[in-house]
């Protein structure tokens, strides 16, 4: 998109910059990641099958000692059963938390009877879980082993249960305000917190890019001005363009868009410090 943003759009990318949730990789070492977050900030925890439920429930423990308030990951494909998913619950409970992030999970074969996130999220709608807020995934560029209308079928079923979604990282302004009108005229009205890449050295973006499968985003993004210079020299990616490329739809009401997850990739310190120099200040010739 190439309309120049409004005065209005400049402020409400502030906003959000300001409010954005920052994710966590639950790697050893990660407590001193978790000092370097001012306080205030939410962190979204993952849960991967590297790690397992165990450890994302231990930092997530870590981080609400450090006065953050969290989100942590549930993979379906990570939960044995009812039995599990009732302890992950009683847990989270313990710590205070009442937001969760539910996916499906990058495991190759479910641990238990839970193939996906709408299979979860119907087991907790039945019971007394306590959670104020509950998210859910979404694909703007669509998933390399899901079709289209498997993946619009899945997400109307999970806005049952669900109160907001989270994007896979996107780097073409145009093709996610696309996805997101079109998925909005297809009756999914759950807030949108547009998931971004923090900005890390362009070499490794890349690299992590193509192994989470955003790579028709990145080829994308490898053809805008600047960017192989910047690839060359070992720049650094700068994701607030792509927020200011969505121009005036950024604060329109009818978009939904509430907020923005970050994927650090446990960059912590360079995220932080782009975070606070960006959530108050326009970008140089905005207007």
């Amino acid at each position: 998109m190439t309309a120049q943003p409004s005065g209005n759009a400049d402020a409400a990318v502030a906003a959000l910059i300001r409010a954005a949730n920052i994710e966590l990789i639950p790697l050893r070492g990660a407590q001193e990641k978790l000092d370097a977050v001012p306080a205030g900030t939410k962190i979204t925890i993952t849960c991967s099958p590297k790690f397992g439920l165990g450890r994302t429930l231990e930092y997530a423990e870590l981080a609400v000692k450090a006065g953050h308030e969290v989100v942590p990951h549930l993979a379906a494909r990570q939960v044995a059963g009812k039995a599990e998913l009732h302890d992950f619950l009683r847990r989270i409970n313990d710590l205070g938390i009442t937001d969760l992030y539910v996916i499906g999970g990058d495991a190759g074969e479910p641990v238990g009877r839970y193939r996906e996130a709408a299979e979860i999220l119907e087991d907790l709608a039945g019971l007394d879980h306590g959670l104020e807020r509950i998210g859910v995934g979404c694909y703007p560029e669509g998933h390399p082993k899901i079709s289209d209308d498997a993946l619009l079928d899945a997400l109307r079923r999970k806005q049952a249960h669900a109160t907001y979604m989270v994007s896979q990282l996107c780097f073409d302004a145009t093709a996610l305000i696309r996805w997101l009108r079109d998925t909005r005229a297809a009756g999914i009205e759950l807030p949108l917190r547009v998931g971004l890449a923090a900005p890390l050295k362009t070499t490794r973006l890349v690299e992590l890019s193509f192994k989470i499968g955003v790579g028709s985003s990145i080829r994308y993004l490898t053809k805008q001005h600047g960017f192989v210079g910047n690839l060359l020299v070992g720049g650094a990616y700068q994701p607030e363009q792509l927020l200011y490329a969505i121009g005036d739809d950024i604060a329109a009401d009818d978009l939904g868009i509430e907020g923005l997850h970050l994927f650090s990739f446990n960059q912590v310190d360079i995220t932080t410090a782009w975070q606070r120099r960006l959530s108050g200040v326009p970008p140089a010739g905005a207007h």
